[in-house]
């Protein structure tokens, strides 16, 4: 895969993983974590730590995940890996704030840790199909 190539799909992917989700963030999820985390949430986004996230989580991704599965032509191995690694990014983060931060609700983490497995899992899925018709012949 050339390095054009690589670039538009990561480019895609980062695009697929944006979309949604800001659509959980914004809308589906919001009331959740601001009835859950309440005072600890920041009156502002962290623009940078938000960004370099997603340009890390998606590196991964298709570090380890999607361009792997499109080298195998296994685009649906590209579904389950992509939760996984999803599962353990996000339990990285929520497993640790557990542990270590007085009040951080559970409920939080298990939602954290759904919504990273399905995130990965789709954006992977979706990121490989994209490669696939982009790559073809």
């Amino acid at each position: 895969m050339s390095l054009k190539n690589t670039v538009f799909l990561y480019l895609i992917t980062l695009a697929i993983f944006f979309l949604i989700d800001i659509v959980w963030l914004a809308l589906v999820a919001k009331n959740f974590y601001r009835r859950q985390l309440g005072e600890m949430l920041s009156p502002k986004v962290n623009w940078a730590a938000a960004i370099l996230f997603y340009l890390l989580f998606i590196a991964g991704l298709l570090l380890f995940v999607v361009i792997p599965a499109l080298s195998r032509g296994q685009e649906w191995q590209a579904l389950w890996q992509g939760a996984v690694f999803g599962l353990i990014a996000y339990a990285t983060y929520d497993l640790t704030n557990l542990a270590t931060l007085k009040n951080w609700p559970l409920p939080v983490t298990v939602v954290d840790l759904a919504w990273g497995a399905a995130l990965g899992g789709i954006v992977s899925f979706c990121g490989t199909l994209f490669g696939r018709w982009l790559f073809k012949g």
